[in-house]
C-alpha cells in the first residue's frame, strides 16, 4: 500500500525507534471501542438520562459523572456500569496483536479494559502492569513490557478515574504516575492511538513538560482520522467541523505531537503491519542441518556458514537460529566473532539462538513441540536464509532434512522472503528449484529479486562471492518500501 508522505516518514522514524528501544504506546479508547468496548459516551449514556440530559449534546463528559456523583452520593452505580461493560470478553483487535508482537516495552492507557496485557500474553510476554501507586515500586520479574494504566482497572472499579473531582486531584493523589509519563515522554517516542487528546490529565503533563523543555522535547506521533461529511451535517457545519479540527492538529504541535491523517481506520492497520514487516527484515532466520557437506569439505561448509554469519551481523542485521546439527555451531561463532572484533558496533542481541527441545513437555510430543517452536523463531524474522539440509534417516541413509522444509514452508507462510543457497545442495536446492518453477508464489511484488537468486545457483562462485551476493540481497530487500 502507499502510504501519504508524513505517514511514510512516520514509519521509517518509528521502525528506527523500535531498534533502538526508544519506541511507546500510549493507547486511548479508540483502541477498546475496535474491538468492541463501548467509548465514553455509550458508557455514560444511561447515566445521563437519569440526570435528564443527553449524551449526544454532552462534550464534557468528566462533569457529567461528577453530576451524577453529586446527585447520586457516590460512585457505586458508576463502578457497576465500569465492571458490566469492560469485563464482557473481548478479542485484541488486530492494531493490539501486531503492537504486542513489537519489541515495545513501554504501554501507557486510559483504559480500563485488559486487552493490551491479554495481547502481550499472547505473544508470550510477561506483562507488569501498573494500576495504583504501591505497584510503581516493584518491579515483575523477567518482565517484557510495562503497562501504566493511570486510570485504573476494570477488576478495581472502585478506584477508577473517571469524575471531575478524580481528575482535578489527580496530580496529588497519583503524582508518581504522572512522574513516569513525564519521564517516558521525554526518553520516548509515543505512538498515540485511538485518543482524542480531551484528557485533563495528559495535557497536565504535557503542558508542563512544553513549558520545561520547550522546543527541545523529543516528537511524538498520533493518527487521528479526517473528519467525514455526515448524514445530518450541511456544507456549513461540516466546514466548521474540518476547521475545528485543523486547529486541534495545530495546538497539537505545541506538545511536540505531529498528526497523521487518515481517511479510513483500516490504514492504522496496514500502517502498524507495514511497521511490523520493515522491523523484522533487519532480522534473517538462518535455516539448515548437515550430516555431510556434499561437494563442501567440511572446513570449507564450516568456514563458509561462520563468515556468512558474521557479515551478516556486520552489516547491522540480527541472526535467529535453531542450532541445527552441523550448522548451527558455525553460525553462534561467526556471529560471535563479529560481537567482540566491533563491540562498539556489535551487540550480543543480534544474536538469536533458539536450540530445539529434547524430550516432551507435559502432554506434547516431540513433533508438536518442534512444530511450534519453529512457529515462534521464525515470528521474530523477516527474511529466510536455507542453506544444506540433509540428515541420516533410520536406514543410515543421507535424505534432504524434512526439518529445514518445513521452516521453508513455515517461512513461506508467515510472510518471510526466503533465500536458498542451492550449491549448497540438499533441501537448499530443492528449496531453490520450486521457488524458479513457481516464482510468483514466494516474491509477489519483489520480482526483482529472482535474477538475484538464480545468480547464487553459480558454481563457480567462491565462497566469498556467495556471501556478498546475499548481503547484497539482504540490504535491498532493506532498502526497499
Amino acid at each position: 500500500m502507499k502510504f501519504s508522505k508524513e505517514i511514510e516518514s512516520f514509519i521509517k522514524d518509528y521502525v528506527n525507534d523500535l531498534r533502538e528501544g526508544n519506541a511507546a504506546i500510549f493507547a486511548g479508547a479508540g483502541m477498546s471501542k475496535s474491538a468492541g468496548y463501548v467509548n465514553w459516551p455509550e458508557l455514560l449514556s444511561d447515566i445521563a438520562e437519569e440526570l435528564g440530559l443527553s449524551v449526544d449534546k454532552e462534550w464534557d463528559l468528566i462533569s457529567l459523572a461528577q453530576y451524577h456523583v453529586n446527585e447520586s452520593g457516590g460512585k457505586a452505580k458508576i463502578n457497576r456500569k465500569i465492571l458490566e461493560e469492560f469485563s464482557e470478553q473481548a478479542e485484541p483487535s488486530e492494531n493490539h496483536k501486531i503492537l504486542s508482537r513489537l519489541p515495545i516495552n513501554t504501554f501507557w492507557t486510559t483504559n480500563y479494559d485488559t486487552l493490551i496485557e491479554d495481547a502481550l500474553k499472547n505473544s508470550n510476554k510477561i506483562v507488569d502492569v501498573k494500576y495504583e501507586i504501591d505497584q510503581l515500586v516493584a518491579t515483575r520479574p523477567k518482565r517484557d513490557a510495562i503497562l501504566y494504566k493511570m486510570h485504573g482497572d476494570v477488576n478495581h472499579s472502585a478506584k477508577a478515574i473517571i469524575t471531575k473531582d478524580q481528575y482535578q486531584s489527580y496530580y496529588k493523589t497519583h503524582e508518581p504516575f504522572i512522574s513516569a509519563l513525564s519521564g517516558d515522554l521525554i526518553t520516548k517516542t509515543f505512538l498515540f492511538i485511538g485518543f482524542s487528546f480531551t484528557d485533563p490529565n495528559l495535557d497536565y503533563v504535557l503542558s508542563r513538560l512544553n513549558i520545561q523543555f520547550g522546543q527541545n522535547t523529543r516528537e511524538h506521533y498520533c493518527f487521528i482520522k479526517a473528519v467525514a461529511k455526515e448524514g445530518k451535517d450541511d456544507d456549513e457545519i461540516f466546514a466548521y467541523k474540518r476547521r475545528k479540527q485543523e486547529l486541534m492538529i495545530n495546538d497539537l504541535k505545541r506538545y511536540h505531537i505531529k498528526a497523521l491523517i487518515v481517511d479510513d481506520f483500516a490504514v492504522i492497520t496496514q500502517a502498524l503491519y507495514e511497521i511490523e514487516t520493515r522491523y523484522k527484515k533487519k532480522t534473517i532466520f538462518v535455516s539448515g542441518s548437515a550430516e555431510i557437506y556434499g561437494e563442501w569439505t567440511r572446513n570449507n561448509a564450516q568456514s563458509f556458514i561462520h563468515s556468512l554469519s558474521k557479515s551478516i551481523l556486520m552489516n547491522g542485521f540480527n541472526v535467529v537460529n535453531g542450532f541445527g546439527w552441523g550448522v548451527g555451531s558455525a553460525v553462534i561463532n561467526g556471529a560471535l566473532e563479529a560481537v567482540y572484533e566491533k563491540p562498539e558496533k556489535n551487540s550480543f542481541d543480534q544474536l538469536i539462538i533458539r536450540p530445539f527441545p529434547q524430550f516432551k513437555t507435559g502432554k506434547k510430543e516431540l513433533p508438536e513441540l518442534w512444530e511450534e517452536y519453529r512457529q515462534n523463531m521464525i515470528s521474530l524474522a523477516g527474511i529466510g536464509l536455507y542453506l544444506f539440509g540433509n540428515k541420516k534417516n533410520a536406514e543410515g541413509e543421507i535424505v534432504n532434512a524434512i526439518g529445514v522444509i518445513r521452516e521453508f514452508e513455515i517461512s513461506v507462510d508467515q510472510g518471510l522472503i526466503p533465500i536458498p543457497i542451492p550449491t549448497t545442495d540438499y533441501a537448499a536446492k530443492e528449496i531453490f528449484e520450486q521457488i524458479i518453477n513457481a516464482p510468483e508464489n514466494f516474491y509477489k511484488g519483489i520480482d526483482w529479486i529472482l535474477p538475484f537468486i538464480e545468480e547464487l545457483n553459480d558454481t563457480t562462485l567462491s565462497e566469498k562471492q556467495i556471501i556478498e551476493k546475499i548481503i547484497k540481497i539482504i540490504q535491498i530487500i532493506n532498502s526497499n518500501k
